[in-house]
């Protein structure tokens, strides 16, 4: 989605924003150091920090969390958005951090949720027009479960939706026992890597709709709900189906500090081209 042609200056008022995440979006939005958390994957600083709270924070977003254990946190695969947002949306949008939320009235203006890595592990392309229930994470069931939180999303015009596309996977995976792969070969099963290397494919398809302008969003007739592409520049801009800034010598679908850095870099003057397109300030 390009939004390139609006401003990317700070918004000029306070606007609360939550961050619906697991822990590749702790990371992503903690500053570089020590790990230092306020709760589960909610860190104020870590060894991989992106820093992008900090960098929201200094263009006048006032920034909230929400992870693991916690009400709106919890359950954040693909096929768990559309129950959250269809039965928790006032949760949604009161949550302060985790189970805190505001008594006063006050709303989130902007909600960012994401997934995390497993889910670009697709098992294929599935059949049109896909489940948004799943329960198998083919790429029209994941289409079918974006397509069905639109509904939902134009219910509140007055709030801006980003959604950031799920990291890949990383791109190593462990070796198989030689009588393992000597099995699946015989049994005419793909070895570990072709299995990977296929998800990073269905990944890339997947991803790519989500954010193309005639893909996920083309037909819908609000500027409230804009798609980010964490995959895409994880990949290394596209160098790549799987990962280019892993952790654990590759093993580890969790980016190492250049990735998220790159990530929040980048996210800063989407959000605020995104709450300008959306309306929210002038």
């Amino acid at each position: 989605m390009d939004l390139s042609s609006i401003p990317d200056t700070r918004p000029g008022r306070a606007l609360r924003l939550l961050f619906i995440h697991r822990s590749v979006g702790g990371a992503l939005f903690a500053s570089p150091g020590a790990e230092t958390a306020v709760a589960k994957c909610v860190w104020t600083s870590h060894p991989e920090g992106g820093n992008a709270r900090a960098l929201l924070e200094a263009q006048g977003y006032e920034v909230h969390e929400a992870s693991y254990g916690s009400e709106v946190g919890e359950r954040t695969d693909l096929f768990d958005w559309p129950a959250k947002f269809r039965g928790k949306m006032d949760r949604v949008l009161t949550c302060d951090r985790n189970d805190a939320f505001y008594r006063d009235g006050r709303k989130n203006d902007v909600v960012i949720f994401k997934s995390c890595y497993p889910n670009n592990r697709f098992v294929g392309e599935g059949i049109a027009p896909g489940n948004p229930e799943g329960p198998e994470l083919t790429v029209w069931n994941a289409r079918a479960a974006l397509n069905a939180l639109l509904p939902e999303f134009q219910k509140y015009p007055k709030t801006l939706f980003v959604y950031l596309t799920a990291p890949p996977l990383a791109p190593r995976v462990p070796a198989e026992p030689l009588w393992k792969a000597l099995a699946k070969s015989a049994l005419g099963k793909p070895a570990n890597a072709a299995v990977l290397t296929r998800q990073g494919v269905l990944a890339r398809e997947f991803n790519e709709w989500a954010v193309a302008a005639n893909g996920w969003l083309k037909d819908y007739p609000l500027k409230n709900v804009v798609a980010f592409d964490l995959f895409d520049l994880l990949t290394g801009d596209g160098a790549s189906n799987l990962l280019r800034y892993p952790t654990d010598d590759g093993y580890d679908s969790h980016p190492a500090r250049a990735g998220n850095e790159k990530v929040a870099k980048a996210l800063i003057p989407f959000v605020n081209w995104a709450v300008r397109r959306a309306g929210l300030v002038d």
